[in-house]
């Protein structure tokens, strides 16, 4: 058995904010008989991006700072400080590194273009020796046990799933025991709030499909209540398509877009659930929701930064449009079609849509209107509480006819109106815009 050292371990928490079944937490505790852990709201996540949209608006922000909340007390019970930083990184991990005398950092490995310049700033600025200890563990199958090399991800999502279901295997949860309390660590350091990053606070729509709180703890409940007291998990394939409600999905992806809850978390209860209760089509789908969510985190490690250029993955060139006018009634919800008019205002005034909505307005805006599909993604990512950069651009370059679909389909979004709204519940809810 490794013996631990005696000096200070740093966890730099950025989408992996939880404590239960965390890797890199678990390695760290592994190595030091002391941890401290650092969070950073960037300042670049609040500004505009290219296309005139803020990074991140307010939803995903307030369910962000519930999030750290959440983590920071969770860490308290283990023993570890959190210390939190409004401030870009590359600003205040060097002098942190010297005031603790930290020599070896804990960090969830990322491939995404914007993280890796964070990473590069903050290695650029370290004086000293210290060591980054990077570890992938976002996955529900890890890149280290598919026994596929990344170049050779399948272009084609059952050809994948059919490999990793038959030839991987989903790792174990990581458990942790509380570290020795520490006594003289002096942290003054605070959570900002909406109004320190640029928003006014606001309550949350009467008819919002996600009303819950950020945070690992609401995680848990949540996946505790959909699963094993409400047991709708056994209904999800067949509620999966629903636009009104809390309950027509498990809704667990905001929390596993920025780590809360793990996907080894939910599919080791989804097996439970299966041993105790039932094990049908709708638990064996959740699992294939999830194993999709892995393949656009592969696509993304696989292309890089491909998956952000208009001709996306395919290298498919299409004449796209940027006409302002037509991008505000869309995101306005102003445009020919009822049915993605009401998805894009319950966008707007919830920060929630539906999988089955997110398909139909994202279709529309670049197959009916032909528009530029990356400023689409990129109003998605502003407004989104659950916005993943590997799910939503895999999601958009497909819908768009330049990534994972060789068949380029186009949704009659009249048609799956009819189908998915037939008497109308959902298109009546948000255009009479609803007020508190």
């Amino acid at each position: 058995m490794q013996k631990k050292q005696n000096t200070i371990g740093l966890v730099w928490f950025r989408n992996d904010l939880r404590v239960h079944d965390n890797y890199i937490l678990h390695e760290a505790c592994n190595n030091h008989n002391i941890i401290i852990a650092i969070y950073f709201f960037n300042p670049e996540h609040y500004k505009l991006d290219k296309f005139g949209f803020k990074k991140t608006e307010k939803y995903r922000t307030r369910f962000l700072i519930e999030t750290i909340q959440d983590l920071k007390r969770n860490l308290k019970s283990l023993n570890v400080e959190l210390f939190i930083y409004f401030d870009k990184p590359e600003n205040v991990i060097n002098q942190f590194l010297l005031d603790f005398g930290i020599k070896q950092i804990y960090l969830q490995k990322e491939w995404t273009s914007e993280e890796q310049t964070v990473l590069n700033k903050v290695k650029a600025s370290i004086s000293g020796d210290s060591a980054f200890n990077e570890i992938y563990d976002q996955f529900l199958y890890n890149p280290e046990d598919i026994n596929i090399k990344i170049e050779q991800i399948p272009q084609v999502f059952t050809n994948f799933r059919e490999k990793v279901e038959k030839f991987s295997q989903i790792r174990p949860q990581a458990h942790l025991k509380a570290l020795k309390k520490i006594e003289s660590i002096s942290n003054d350091t605070k959570i900002p709030s909406l109004n320190d990053l640029g928003f006014e606070d606001f309550k949350t729509h009467l008819n919002s499909s996600f009303p819950f709180k950020g945070g690992e703890n609401a995680a848990l409940n949540r996946l505790d209540d959909y699963f094993f007291q409400s047991k709708k998990l056994r209904f999800y394939k067949k509620t999966r398509n629903g636009l009104v409600g809390t309950d027509f999905s498990s809704k667990l992806s905001p929390w596993l877009a920025n780590g809360s809850i793990s996907a080894r978390t939910i599919y080791w209860n989804v097996k439970k659930f299966e041993q105790e209760y039932y094990k049908n089509q709708s638990t064996y789908w959740l699992i294939f929701e999830l194993i999709w969510r892995d393949y656009f985190k592969y696509i993304s490690l696989n292309h890089g930064n491909a998956i952000f250029k208009i001709d996306g993955i395919l290298k498919k060139d299409y004449t796209w449009k940027t006409d302002l006018s037509l991008i505000d009634n869309w995101t306005n919800g102003e445009t020919r079609s009822s049915f993605v008019n009401a998805n894009m205002i319950e966008l707007k005034e919830t920060g929630w849509m539906s999988n089955r909505g997110r398909q139909n307005v994202a279709s529309f805006f670049a197959k009916d209107l032909e528009l530029d599909w990356r400023i689409g993604a990129a109003y998605f990512e502003a407004m989104l509480i659950d916005y993943d950069v590997h799910s939503n651009y895999g999601n958009w370059m497909y819908v768009a006819g330049v990534g994972n679909d060789p068949r380029d389909r186009k949704f009659n979004v009249d048609l799956q109106a009819e189908h998915y709204d037939a008497n109308g519940k959902f298109q009546n809810l948000w255009l009479q815009r609803t007020l508190f």
